[in-house]
């Protein structure tokens, strides 16, 4: 007797979710979509286990029902974690099935050296390659190139300023871009190198980047976290934190975005030193955010834009991140990354999301462009760059050109509305 073609179809499937989940040689990252308030409960839990990182949302705590959730899982434990969806009903599908050949895509690199032209900028880079690249880019254009050190980090590594200048007087404006504050976000530090080239290569050639650099000096920090960042490319390609020591605990780092004296660790950050969210003992704790908060401040008279650049998710966000309030500027904002978003789905077809923070994904205190428009800063927004979870932080170098390119535009919108409005001041 033949058995009934569904039950052949039955078979068919658990075997092919036997082979794909429960018998994984690699790491795999999970959309796993959360229905009910027992599968939040479910997958928080999850999240504690040692074997998995959380990629989306970015704790805990954001897990909520009618959600995805993108989790990252080591190989011993796909089983588990397979096994325990199934078992509680709750649906979830494969994003990367094999993460480690992806990560050595991101990591093989040909060539270190910035003068073997543009592929140079289409690759992620090693801190000593960034360091180096900071070092002969300011050789190279040594007439609008000054590095500042600004401090250092907790491991004792320098912290790097560029700052850009056009070729004429001194101006007493200036805008400011850091990237890479989460450790794992490699398209960050992409972005700020690949701004630095375009600016200095097509100064006095593209009319917009010319009246920027005309306009206002650019102070960029290309790798706002090295010692995290050191530590994605030689122990945990998954590491978002900092690496400094916790008096309280044998976890280390604080989430540096959640370290700035802005509603510091209230609801959307933790006071727990192994959570990836964890705020730090006080308020600039960390050597990192108080060296930029140092600089911002002594330099808060001509900063009038900040930057900070992040992935993934494609957004672009403006305070209040730390709360529900809008800002008194809120509508000129909005209006801002609305153009900002428009001009990319038209020349990129890629579509950005744009709001204040909190209302537009969640609450998240202590963050760095919340406390720089607090300090005065009254342009200030958080770019998220590519992807919306197909790739996530394990972003192909392919993407890098046309991530940066979104970002870039993004960008020369922010900063020519503001050097708009500023002439408008003038007397």
């Amino acid at each position: 007797m033949r058995p009934p073609i569904q039950l052949v179809y039955l078979i068919c499937f658990n075997i092919f979710l036997e082979k794909c989940f429960c018998k994984s040689e690699h790491d795999q990252v999970l959309a796993i979509t959360v229905s009910t308030q027992e599968h939040v409960d479910t997958v928080q839990n999850l999240t504690s286990h040692n074997e998995t990182d959380l990629w989306q949302p970015a704790s805990p705590i954001y897990i909520t029902t009618n959600s995805e959730v993108h989790l990252y899982i080591r190989s011993t434990s796909v089983e588990f974690v397979t096994e325990l969806l199934r078992k509680h009903g709750i649906a979830f599908r494969m994003l990367l099935e094999n993460t480690p050949a992806l990560i050595e895509m991101q990591t093989k690199n040909d060539t270190s050296d910035p003068r073997s032209g543009g592929v140079f900028y289409e690759r992620y880079h090693s801190l000593e390659d960034i360091y180096y690249w900071i070092n002969k880019t300011k050789q190279d254009y040594s007439d609008m190139v000054q590095v500042i050190l600004i401090g250092s980090s907790s491991e004792k590594r320098p912290l790097y300023v560029l700052k850009l200048s056009g070729r004429r007087e001194e101006v007493k404006r200036a805008m400011w871009i850091d990237c890479g504050i989460h450790a794992r976000e490699w398209i960050a530090p992409a972005f700020c190198m690949w701004f630095v080239k375009y600016a200095l290569a097509f100064y006095n050639q593209n009319t917009e980047i010319t009246e920027i650099l005309n306009n206002m000096d650019v102070y960029i920090l290309t790798v706002m976290n090295p010692d995290g960042y050191k530590y994605t490319w030689t122990t945990d390609r998954m590491w978002r934190k900092n690496r400094s020591y916790n008096k309280e605990s044998n976890c280390l780092g604080a989430d540096l975005n959640r370290n700035f004296d802005a509603n510091w660790c209230t609801q959307g950050a933790s006071d727990n030193p192994c959570d990836p969210t964890y705020c730090g003992p006080f308020p600039e704790s960390e050597p990192e955010s108080q060296a930029v908060a140092r600089f911002l401040r002594s330099h808060k008279e001509t900063v009038k834009l900040y930057l900070s650049i992040h992935s993934y998710s494609q957004m672009l966000l403006f305070p209040y991140s730390c709360s529900y309030d809008e800002v008194p500027n809120h509508n000129e904002l909005f209006e801002v990354v609305k153009e900002a978003s428009a001009k990319i789905r038209r020349y990129y077809r890629n579509n950005y999301k744009y709001g204040p923070g909190a209302k537009t994904i969640y609450l998240a205190p202590g963050g760095s462009d919340d406390w720089a428009y607090n300090l005065g800063i009254k342009y200030s927004f958080t770019f998220e760059l590519q992807d919306r979870g197909r790739y996530g932080f394990l972003l192909p170098p392919s993407f890098i050109p046309q991530a940066c390119n979104e970002a870039l535009l993004a960008t020369k919108v922010t900063a020519l509305h503001v050097i708009k409005k500023l002439n408008e001041e003038l007397p």
